[in-house]
């Protein structure tokens, strides 16, 4: 399970550092292309960036699919949770089970229609305007990512049947960090 932990979280910090990069990149060459640099100019005007934008957005689809489930796995998605809160620990309980297995159907059936219109898109010759890829794979973030967030939601569901616990952010967290502080207070003493 580590292996798809890290590999979610690696897709998602490459996403985000590659879109980052990208729109910088276009940015400048934007900025620069409009100032009178005898030659440089020229030579900019001649590089086409126009598929940075297109890439952006599909680069974030992406980012947006997975982090969705990297959002159920660490209970990061906001809920509203008071009237659940309220009940007695057998309703609260069955609720957030059903809430859960709610999600986990939901997910696999836009993972499912998803899987399907990719599977007919692939059909066609279609392609995005700029970047020119087949379309397929641009809209294979919905099934992957749905399959994805339907297996972190019956995760989810069946650690809290076992252990009575959902996953809970501490935004004051550091990963890593309690690991440094162990090392310092061993060291001094």
């Amino acid at each position: 399970m580590k292996f798809l932990d890290h590999l979610e979280e690696w897709i998602i910090a490459s996403l985000m550092g590659a879109a980052t990069l990208v729109v910088f990149v276009a940015v400048v060459h934007r900025y620069f292309s409009g100032l009178p640099i005898p030659g440089v100019q020229d030579w900019l005007i001649q590089i086409n960036t126009s598929w940075a934008q297109e890439l952006c957005i599909y680069m974030f689809v992406w980012m947006a699919k997975f982090g969705a489930a990297y959002g159920v796995r660490t209970g990061i998605h906001v809920g509203i949770d008071v009237i659940i809160n309220r009940l007695s620990a057998p309703w609260r309980d069955k609720f957030i089970v059903f809430g859960l297995l709610a999600g986990a159907t939901f997910t696999a059936i836009v993972g499912t229609l998803g899987a399907n219109f990719v599977w007919h898109m692939a059909q066609t010759d279609q392609t995005s305007s700029d970047l020119e890829v087949p379309m397929w794979l641009v809209y294979l973030a919905v099934p992957l990512g749905s399959y994805l967030m339907c297996f972190r939601f019956i995760q989810v569901a069946v650690h809290f049947i076992r252990t009575g616990t959902l996953p809970k952010h501490d935004h004051g967290h550091v990963e890593g960090l309690d690991d440094e502080i162990a090392a310092a207070k061993g060291g001094a003493a």
